[in-house]
């Protein structure tokens, strides 16, 4: 049966005699595409969208002819596909040099990943990840408009270069590949952001990432190196993601007042004084900002630890995080703060007594600063300035 149609949607059929087997497929190009004989647009085309194909793609082979000036044909034929697709294979029959390899190919990153995440998940949604954390932030990390996500197979047939659905926005630097089983092979982005399968593994893939940040904490300088780079990012899932809010929380590291090593809110709780009920924090446009607030005056002087905050996106993410492991946060710089067991019974007497001698400083102040400040009073936080502003 020979087929004819000329791309418009028409199309002839007749029956006619064959003395091969098999089928020829046959493509008349425009003028204008004359670009798609070339050899390396070919190759690249089938690089990118056929080369797990695990059918062999042969084509012919080619070499420079001095003589004629020009590329001849031999008669000889290669594959230009890898007819293998890496993350279809058992995980222990790949190396750490392939999967490095494979993640430099997918990327164009030229430094190997920091981790990596190989599952086949199976259920009522059934599909394989192979999900990457690099080393170093893209240049638009913080640039959400830009398209960003993970290549998406269907059947091991590629579907979409960018496949924002199966990744939430905070882990948008995450490089990788999902081959699916269930989708079907012309999902387009409409049917993405309404497929339940693809919410299942949008779940999973998010699980599977943080789980792999989790067992990466347990490396002190590892972890450091990641998160100068993106935990800033990672912040940005404590408003965006509640279901994975607690998981995200252990995740967090922060500068404070203990020491120059950055801290996790569950080594804070750890180090609190007895009878401290609080987290307490307090945020800055930059590290020498935090440290010298006359904010922390009392805490210093009673040698409580504070948690110094000094992303732009700390001031909006904490806001979604009143409390870890049951105990609250509090912000220093925010109303009155009240140490309760930590501040002993004189001086509770002592700042009642201030309170009443300054009222007539504080009348005046109050009238003086009425369209400038909500409110002046007297404060036990501060221990060497005269005054501070929350």
């Amino acid at each position: 049966v020979r087929w004819v149609s000329g791309g418009t949607g028409d199309f002839e059929v007749e029956t006619i005699e064959r003395a091969a087997r098999g089928t020829s497929v046959t493509l008349h190009l425009r003028e204008d595409a004359g670009d798609y004989l070339d050899r390396w647009k070919l190759k690249s085309i089938i690089g990118k969208y056929s080369d797990h194909i695990s059918l062999p793609i042969l084509m012919q082979k080619e070499e420079w002819d001095a003589e004629k000036g020009e590329q001849v044909k031999l008669d000889e034929w290669e594959a230009v596909n890898s007819a293998n697709a890496l993350w279809a294979r058992s995980k222990k029959d790949i190396s750490d040099e392939q999967y490095a390899e494979f993640y430099k190919n997918l990327s164009y990153d030229t430094q190997a990943p920091l981790a990596w995440s190989h599952n086949r998940v199976e259920g009522s949604t059934e599909y394989t990840q192979l999900l990457f954390i690099p080393a170093k932030a893209p240049q638009d990390l913080w640039n959400r408009d830009r398209k960003a996500g993970i290549k998406l197979y269907v059947k091991r047939v590629f579907i979409m270069d960018e496949a924002e659905a199966l990744m939430p926005a905070y882990l948008r630097w995450v490089k990788g590949v999902v081959d699916s089983a269930d989708l079907p092979l012309n999902v387009s982005r409409e049917l993405l952001q309404e497929s339940r399968d693809v919410k299942a593994i949008r779940e999973g893939n998010t699980r599977r990432v943080l789980a792999l940040l989790d067992e990466m904490s347990k490396d002190v300088e590892k972890y450091t190196g990641f998160y100068a780079e993106f935990g800033a990012v990672l912040k940005e899932g404590l408003g965006e993601d509640f279901a994975n809010r607690d998981k995200l929380a252990k995740l967090l590291r922060f500068a404070s007042t203990a020491g120059t090593e950055l801290t996790s809110l569950a080594d804070y709780k750890a180090r609190m004084k007895e009878g401290q009920a609080t987290i307490y924090f307090i945020t800055a446009d930059n590290l020498a900002a935090a440290k010298n607030s006359p904010q922390l005056e009392v805490f210093r002087k009673k040698g409580i630890e504070v948690l110094l905050m000094t992303d732009r996106v700390d001031e909006w993410a904490l806001s979604f995080l009143t409390e870890f492991e049951g105990t609250p946060l509090q912000s220093v710089a925010k109303g009155a703060v009240d140490l309760g067991s930590l501040q002993d019974e004189d001086e509770k007497k002592a700042a009642e007594a201030a309170a009443e001698v300054f009222k007539p400083v504080l009348e005046r102040l109050k009238e003086s600063l009425k369209d400038k400040a909500k409110d002046v009073r007297v404060t036990s936080r501060l221990v060497d300035s005269p005054a501070c502003l929350v």
